[in-house]
């Protein structure tokens, strides 16, 4: 599969697929996975606005899938033996570019750097050594928590679900590898999560073999993989950061809610 960098944006009063090519963006017909084909169509970059590059019909997301940070969770004491997965509503997706809204009320909101994985081929009950033939692509999310209530709720929703919650980009890319690349995330320029996407406990076909047994996975549903060691908490006029190797960096600020 050939490397391509595939967005969303809207362009005057239309919402458009493409691939993004340095200063110009290239129109696409539609998701390659829905059987989108480039066209002629050429927009300046800086002419159009970035939005979240995925059109889920759910979010899955997993927890507690680095043992470093296990270790720092109040949510577990030990390694789990299967992986922990919850829901993140559409909803809460952000584009790149875009600020976290803080919720008033709550008392700690922390980032939490995760790779994104984004489905190609839909299936149910797929083989762990077929998983990665099903995705399309991969992106960066930040995983964002409402600390205290994730402790109160004792289950994951409304700490996961808010509004802004899951900013996801700056991209899609296709055709590379990045199982061990490295992940960072800055606050304010300063690292606070440093891992490689190896030191998974589930890696990615565990996980896509695991979740589809569950349910059934479709084209363009989004799985995050889990966070590394370092999460912290987020404050108005903050910068949170996420890199991962070979599929760029992921960059939000921090508001409040109004």
């Amino acid at each position: 599969m050939k490397s391509e960098n595939f967005i969303r944006f809207t362009w005057q009063s239309g919402t458009y697929w493409g691939t993004h090519e340095g200063e110009n963006v290239r129109r696409w017909s539609d998701a390659p996975y829905a059987g989108g084909r480039p066209t002629a169509r050429l927009h300046l970059t800086a002419d159009v606005r970035l939005l979240p590059p995925v059109v889920p019909s759910k979010i899955i997301a997993v927890g507690l899938n680095y043992a470093p940070h296990v270790k720092e969770s109040a949510s577990a004491t030990e390694i789990p033996e299967e992986p922990v997965t919850f829901l993140m509503p559409p909803t809460a997706l952000l584009a790149p570019g875009d600020s976290i809204v803080l919720p008033k009320g709550v008392d700690r909101v922390d980032y939490e750097g995760e790779l994104g994985v984004v489905i190609g081929i839909g299936g149910h009950a797929i083989p762990e050594s077929e998983a990665l033939e099903h995705v399309w692509g991969w992106t960066i999310v930040n995983d964002v928590t409402a600390r205290n209530l994730q402790k109160k709720d004792k289950q994951w929703t409304r700490a996961k679900g808010f509004d802004t919650f899951c900013p996801v980009g700056p991209w899609v890319k296709t055709g590379v590898n990045v199982l061990t690349a490295n992940l960072t995330t800055r606050l304010n320029g300063e690292v606070r999560q440093q891992s490689t996407i190896d030191q998974m406990i589930f890696p990615v076909p565990r996980l896509i073999a695991f979740i589809s047994r569950v349910m059934t996975l479709n084209p363009g549903d989004l799985i995050s993989t889990g966070t590394p060691a370092g999460i912290g908490p987020l404050a108005v006029g903050d910068i949170v950061e996420i890199e991962i190797e070979g599929i760029g960096t992921l960059r939000n600020g921090v508001v409040a809610e109004a």
